[in-house]
């Protein structure tokens, strides 16, 4: 590598953002394609997997990157909204690379190698490592990219236990392990959620939706009940279907007592009857009650979109017992809307309801303020019979985010949000298709002379669009499908 040229760890750049020349944000860094070659070739870097607003994956390639610095990446020319579709050829750095187990090559005293070693005599496999991280950088005079090292963990030392130590990490190049060109059985997910781990459920989704089934099955794996419960409730159908099929029974039913009790609802009625029960057995009986009660509900009605789980007080409880309730981090805020007033008990289906407090009347009042005494009994709340149609005019005849469900006798049996309506209102596939949706036109990016960039590459070469590598590299796009 050249003195100076910038060397560029891959998992660094997860969640950057992607600007143009004139400071407009194109997206966010998702992932980065290379192509492996054979013998012990550094792998080539085509480019990057940007998601843009409408979480829709595209392909930049790395010919209309200017610059990877201080922690953006700056483009130039002409970026194509084309859905990125990975080719038969290409893997991806994060979704596929991190976490495989390797073997360094021996050299010619039988020893793996380490930092800087070139792999020179070599004998054969030596020690299993783990990847980590992949680091790239720019070849001298001329603008493609590609793989250089490769920081790893050797195997934990010692018989397990406390007292087991973890592996030795180490920065060995390219050429110094072998194993790349064969998918092993299993692969681990630890590097990958690390790098992932600041995103919101819902672009984790997107992540795994991305992925193999086998790699998504090996993340789901890897993460922990409460993290896979609320990224379950943001994936498709079919891919929570897949996913939990591959699941063990015991911790399948640990994860759906940890999902929302809608959401776990609706998961468990897309599986066969007998995995159905099978699973509501395992389950803790307060856990399982609720979802057998509202698997018995039809499922575009008030009762089938419904949540066990709203906020219920008893009318001689205070505002500050109310606010206490509504400030719990794990609260989704449609909920935290409002609070259900009710007689004992408290849990649905709970005594008599006697009306809801709206979230801003708690903070006008006093904090010492009965509950009891500010609640709104004039709206009607909703049999669990109501149609979706019907939920939803409430909804936006009341600028509601929730509506209180009550059965005949008068006790509360859940609330329905507004997330849980759009769910059912959006198409079936709409996950899918947010993420799917074909670009119509690129976005043509303004050239301004007098416009500085956010940022600068002083290792930048001359623009090279015109040459017959730039040419070429278009031609590639075209041929991509990108």
């Amino acid at each position: 590598m050249a003195a100076g040229t910038p060397r560029v760890f891959i998992s660094h750049l997860s969640g950057v953002a992607v600007f143009d020349p004139n400071g407009d944000q194109v997206g966010r860094v998702r992932d980065v394609v290379v192509m492996l070659r054979t013998g012990s070739r550094p792998p080539r870097v085509l480019g990057l997997v940007v998601e843009v607003v409408s979480r829709r994956r595209i392909f930049v390639p790395m010919t209309r990157v200017t610059s990877l610095e201080s922690g953006q990446v700056i483009t130039t020319g002409v970026v194509n909204l084309r859905r990125f579709e990975q080719r038969a050829a290409e893997t991806l750095v994060l979704g596929e690379l991190l976490d495989r187990r390797v073997y360094l090559l021996e050299d010619e005293k039988g020893q793996g190698q380490g930092q800087d070693q070139k792999g020179q005599g070599q004998k054969g496999q030596g020690d299993t490592v783990t990847v980590l991280d992949v680091s790239m950088v720019q070849l001298p005079a001329r603008r493609d990219w590609e793989i250089d090292k490769i920081f790893v963990r050797r195997a934990r030392q010692g018989r397990g236990g406390p007292l087991r130590r973890r592996g030795e990490t180490l920065t060995v190049d390219w050429s110094a392990v072998t194993g790349f060109t064969v998918v092993e059985h299993e692969q681990g997910a630890e590097s990958l959620l690390a790098t992932f781990e600041r995103l919101r459920p819902a672009d984790l989704a997107n992540v795994l939706h991305h992925l193999s089934a086998k790699r998504r099955a090996e993340v789901a794996a890897a993460l922990d009940d409460d993290r896979l419960a609320d990224v379950l409730e943001e994936l498709p159908e079919d891919d929570q279907v897949e996913i939990f099929g591959k699941l063990a029974e015991e911790r399948a039913a640990d994860v759906l007592e940890a999902m929302d009790p809608d959401d776990a609802a609706d998961l468990l009625s897309e599986l066969p009857e007998t995995d159905k029960e099978r699973l509501l057995a395992l389950m803790q009986p307060h856990d399982a009650e609720p979802l057998r009660r509202l698997l018995t509900y039809e499922e575009r009605t008030a009762g089938g979109l419904m949540t066990t789980e709203p906020i219920v007080l008893r009318p001689d409880a205070t505002v500050a017992d109310a606010l206490a309730r509504v400030r719990q981090e794990d609260l989704p805020p449609a909920l935290a809307a409002q609070v259900y007033v009710c007689r004992p008990p408290e849990e649905t289906p709970t005594g008599k309801y006697l009306g809801l407090a709206h979230f801003q009347r708690l903070l006008r009042d006093p904090p010492f303020t009965l509950v009891g005494s500010i609640v709104d009994t004039d709206l009607q709340p909703l049999p669990p019979d109501t149609p979706l149609s019907a939920v939803t005019s409430f909804l936006a005849t009341y600028n509601m985010v929730a509506a209180p469900v009550v059965d005949e006798s008068g006790a509360l049996l859940g609330a329905v949000t507004v997330d849980d309506v759009l769910d059912h209102l959006l198409p079936a596939d709409w996950r899918e298709s947010v993420h799917h949706e074909p670009a119509t036109k690129p976005i043509p990016v303004r050239q301004n002379a007098n416009h500085t960039p956010k940022a600068t590459n002083p290792h930048n070469h001359n623009n090279q669009e015109n040459s017959p590598r730039g040419r070429r590299s278009e031609q590639r796009e075209e041929a991509h499908g990108r």
